[in-house]
């Protein structure tokens, strides 16, 4: 493999680049899901390929093969090259690049259980159950499982020198509850909606999250939410469980600070941004409580952001965004970090596979647990009023990444320091700024959990990549709360 990347950079550097780099990228994955006690499907796929990144004459240029011969590889690099100087032709100035010093590494994510030893036979077996738990429950109408896992193996050469090599494993599992009755759909999910929970991890991921334990509990609460109260509409002070804000940090922090965002270099799917650079250092984004930091650091966790080198062989790091509430910081590459007075990129550029350009991506984008413990429990307790909601189902946020609306699968009202009756179709909303400057208190270390977002849609033609989120649940005053299902 680091055969064909030398191969496509001595290509590039006879044409007279400046810059040029190659990804040969192999990626392996299974998918499985089950629905109402039958396999949904099940598929295996792989996946081998080289891109190759340039630069001439001041423009980028990308080209990538599915064939790793020689002669398809020199194709490859010339057609980058020719790309780059039709570019260049319409650049409005010179691609300057951030200096990085070159890198020799290896690397692969620590795990125990190398997913893809265990069988499809065994993975099926457990979903089964899982769905047949869940069916047994009077009341259920629907019950869906999923478990998927992913090999990605990744040589990165570049012509400043850097020799990379990278195996990074995914694992994520999940399943929903479903309950129909008359008009009304409730829906309980495990660990998480959309996909349940993922990390960089081996099969042990699997074995840890007690997915058949927890299958009839999810399921009763499915079916009981039918005869919960609506969630009242009004301004209240609400407590979201870890998951929930992790997807508010996604969209409200995490696409926001996407630096190629902000300075109008894309603006798919997510839009651009609010964060516009005179703000940095100076917005008042928070809370003296909140803390964010952007970090791929396999010492910050297993998160789907983790890695040792992004994908233009930057290191791993952990940029403050939130400090103290004050913003301090964007996902940046080499490409942007001059535009914030940066003198090396933040290691954020990631691609889906060999044959898409890197961009900028949210990597573990996390907000800091409190220094003092407080579990769960004990802020409920230390609530005299207000609504603990748990568990995404949907939401909805405006191009620039400001004014949001989400609702959650169900919730508690907190009376008197107690929680008190379930309460159905609970959502809140606000604006970005203002809701996080009025979170009071978050819990602490042992009840933070770094979720993963396995399905982050960027670019055109699309990317899908996996981010990650820590958190710990926390506590948030005077939020309008229950407009999204009015009526119902």
């Amino acid at each position: 493999m680091k055969t064909a990347a030398q191969l496509a950079l001595d290509a590039a550097s006879v044409r007279g680049v400046t810059y040029a780099d190659a990804r040969v990228v192999s990626i392996r994955n299974r998918s499985l899901t089950t629905k109402n006690g039958r396999m949904g499907h099940a598929s295996e796929s792989e996946s081998l390929g080289i891109g190759v990144r340039v630069i001439a004459e001041g423009a980028w240029g990308f080209a990538a093969s599915a064939d790793l011969s020689r002669a398809a590889v020199e194709v490859a690099a010339a057609r980058a090259v020719e790309i780059a100087r039709a570019s260049a032709r319409v650049k409005r100035e010179n691609v300057r690049l951030a200096a990085e010093p070159a890198a020799v590494a290896e690397w692969t994510t620590p795990h125990k259980v190398d997913p893809f030893t265990t069988s499809v036979e065994q993975n099926l077996d457990l979903l089964l159950k899982v769905d047949a738990e869940m069916r047994a429950v009077p009341g259920v109408t629907l019950a869906e499982t999923g478990m998927n896992f992913q090999r990605e193996e990744s040589w990165f050469l570049s012509s400043e020198g850097s020799s990379i090599h990278q195996t990074k494993y995914s694992t994520g599992a999940g399943y929903t509850a479903y309950a129909f009755a008359g008009s009304e759909i409730q829906k309980r999910s495990y660990p998480n909606s959309f996909g349940g929970h993922w990390q960089n991890r081996g099969y042990e991921l699997i074995e840890e999250m007690k997915l058949l334990e927890n299958a009839h509990r999810v399921a009763e609460e499915a079916v009981a939410l039918h005869h919960a109260e609506q969630c009242p509409e009004g301004e209240a002070t609400i407590i979201l469980d870890g998951s929930q804000l992790g997807l508010q940090i996604h969209e409200s922090i995490g696409h926001p600070i996407e630096l190629d965002r902000v300075l109008g270099m894309e603006a798919n799917f997510a839009g651009t941004s609010f964060l516009t650079l005179e703000k940095l250092g100076k917005l008042r984004y928070g809370s003296e409580l909140v803390n964010v930091v952007a970090d791929a650091r396999q010492e910050h966790g297993p998160g789907l952001g983790t890695f040792a080198y992004d994908d233009e062989g930057v290191a791993a790091q952990s940029t403050p965004i939130i400090t103290h509430g004050r913003f301090t910081g964007y996902l940046s590459s080499r490409e942007t970090a001059h535009t914030i007075g940066a003198t090396r990129s933040g290691g954020t550029l990631r691609a889906e596979g060999w044959n898409r350009l890197p961009m900028i991506r949210m990597t573990n984008v996390s907000i800091l647990p409190g220094e003092k413990p407080l579990s769960l429990e004990q802020l409920i307790a230390a609530t005299d009023q207000g609504i603990y909601m748990e568990t995404n189902k949907s939401w909805s946020i405006d191009d620039k990444r400001y004014n949001f609306q989400f609702g959650c699968e169900i919730a508690w009202e907190i009376k008197h320091g107690k929680r008190a009756r379930m309460l159905k179709n609970p959502s809140y909303s606000g604006i970005t700024t203002e809701f996080w400057n009025s979170m009071d208190a978050i819990c602490s270390r042992d009840q933070w959990t770094l979720w993963g977002t396995p399905n982050c849609g960027k670019g055109q033609p699309q990317q899908v990549v996996g981010t990650g989120h820590g958190a710990s649940p926390a506590r948030f005053r005077n939020i309008r709360v229950g407009s999204a299902y009015q009526g119902r």
